[in-house]
């Protein structure tokens, strides 16, 4: 096997339409030390799969050294139009598929290249989905940074590989190679009730099957009345969603995150609390399929990490996507750490903004469009 190298350029891989910055690489050390690995393993360019891949550094070296028909997941959409932007960019379009976590993507599977997820729920399954549909001699080679890296990634890998080698610690980055899958299993959403909430959730959604205490305080501060349709943006495992249909049997509720994992379990957590016939939940970056002025109250809790990097710009993104949807007059009700300092940042966005609550950590405010 080959060095990625020819049309490849590492150099040239863009984060685009994702946020960027000198901070923000499209690939990093992690991702160098996964391909490296694989080639030292000569394990070959046939039923290669590839998760969590951030922005196409994986799929597209593996494509540059003779890979083809790689199937690809990727839990992020930004991710996911990153890569295909950056697969044009290199001619490598029609390299790989874009797929689901399901047993399509990795069915008969004998290469994995996975950036490890940050969750060990999401963590498990992925490693029960492979082992269960995976080709026998399947051989998963995952690697991450080591300060989003613990000894119980291990113990979840073994849990479905009869073999686990650790390779040594390089540019604070570390593979594990996992062999001989058994006991595989198909992921499913793990359940809980919370404050009468049915509340799902797919490894790797933020708060689980829990209900955050930002996302409590916004929901307690939230008026009795509201206009016919609200919309949840980012909205993670849809409790925001389904406490509003269940509060105002006569609202319908737009739900919208752009993470596959996220919609997957609001779309489970609406069903099971009865109300999906009026929630509709799509994966989409930001608010891409709402026209501009299409809306007159919108709810968010804005998330402040882009995968492993926390960084303070992804509020404002989403604030002017709110503020495009918004039509005159129209609310965004927003929830945030007060360390955070947002209102500043919402009254330039979006409009004049009042505070709603606030308690010793959050701060609930309404910004109306100018």
């Amino acid at each position: 096997m080959s060095s990625p190298a020819a049309h490849f350029d590492a150099d040239a891989l863009r984060r685009w339409p994702d946020l960027e910055g000198p901070d923000l690489p499209a690939m990093d050390a992690a991702d160098r030390l996964i391909l490296e690995e694989w080639s030292a393993l000569r394990t070959g360019f046939e039923d290669v799969v590839v998760i969590g891949d951030g922005y196409g550094a994986l799929t597209l070296a593996a494509a540059d050294a003779g890979a083809h028909g790689i199937r690809v997941h990727q839990d992020a959409l930004a991710g996911e139009h990153a890569l295909a932007a950056n697969a044009a960019r290199f001619g490598l379009q029609g390299s790989y598929r874009s797929m689901p976590l399901d047993a399509s993507l990795v069915a008969g599977a004998r290469v994995v290249l996975l950036r490890l997820p940050r969750s060990l729920d999401a963590l498990r399954d992925i490693a029960g989905l492979v082992a269960a549909h995976a080709a026998p001699d399947v051989v998963v080679v995952a690697g991450g940074r080591l300060k989003h890296m613990s000894v119980a990634m291990n113990d979840v890998l073994r849990e479905r590989f009869a073999s686990l080698d650790i390779s040594l610690a390089r540019q604070k980055s570390r593979v594990l190679i996992a062999r001989g899958p058994h006991d595989g299993v198909d992921p499913v959403a793990r359940r809980a009730v919370v404050d009468g909430l049915v509340v799902c959730a797919y490894g790797g959604t933020f708060a689980g099957p829990t209900i955050d205490i930002g996302t409590r305080f916004l929901l307690a501060s939230l008026p009795d009345r509201l206009p016919d349709e609200v919309v949840d943006f980012a909205c993670g495992t849809g409790v925001v969603a389904a406490s509003v249909a269940l509060r105002h049997p006569s609202v319908r509720v737009y739900a919208s995150d752009q993470s596959a994992a996220a919609v997957a379990s609001a779309r489970e957590t609406v069903a099971a609390n009865g109300v999906a016939d009026r929630v509709d939940v799509v994966r989409e970056d930001l608010l891409s399929s709402r026209a501009d002025g299409s809306a007159s109250f919108i709810v968010l809790n804005p998330p402040f990490h882009v995968g492993g990097a926390v960084t303070d710009d992804i509020a404002p993104r989403l604030f002017a996507d709110a503020a495009r949807v918004l039509r005159s007059g129209g609310e965004l009700w927003c929830v945030w750490n007060s360390a955070l300092r947002y209102r500043a940042a919402l009254e330039r966005i979006v409009g004049p903004t009042r505070q709603i609550d606030r308690n010793t950590k959050f701060t609930v405010t309404a910004s109306t469009r100018r």
